[in-house]
């Protein structure tokens, strides 16, 4: 029984370091939604501009 209390808190502890240990870095992921929004927004506003555009061209 004292083998397994032991490993149980090794775990524990391990784990607990792993937590304060983890520190992900977004910032490839940040760029890649500001590309997104920006691609996104663009394709928006030229939808827009033909939706007024294509019934001029069309009378």
């Amino acid at each position: 029984m004292a083998r397994n209390s032991k490993r149980q808190s090794r775990a524990s502890t391990s784990a607990a370091r792993g937590a304060a240990d983890f520190n992900p870095d977004y910032t490839d992921v940040k760029n890649d939604l500001k590309r997104i929004g920006t691609l996104a927004g663009t394709f928006f506003v030229i939808l827009v501009i033909l939706a007024f555009v294509i019934p001029m061209v069309m009378k």
